[in-house]
């Protein structure tokens, strides 16, 4: 039996990758829907981003993360 090293150094650096971008989609997520709690803390100051594009932002990075995962799944199962 031989093991082809190349590629398995190769699908454990893309593994690595695909999770620092799961885990940091999932982060701006987190600090998407805090926006929220923060417009209201800040009384509505220009710094702060309002709830809406919070919200927003938070549903697209989780769609992004549930994709990325989906995807994962579907290769291996398939």
């Amino acid at each position: 039996m031989d093991i082809d090293w190349r590629a398995l150094f190769l699908v454990g650096i893309v593994s690595l990758a695909v999770a620092v971008v799961v885990v940091v989609l999932v982060a701006f997520a987190l600090v998407g829907l805090s926006a929220r709690s923060g417009a209201a803390r800040h009384g509505g100051e220009a710094s702060a981003p309002s709830a809406s594009v919070g919200t927003a932002t938070a549903c697209v990075c989780l769609v992004a993360a549930a994709a990325i995962v989906g995807f994962g799944l579907y290769l291996v199962v398939v």
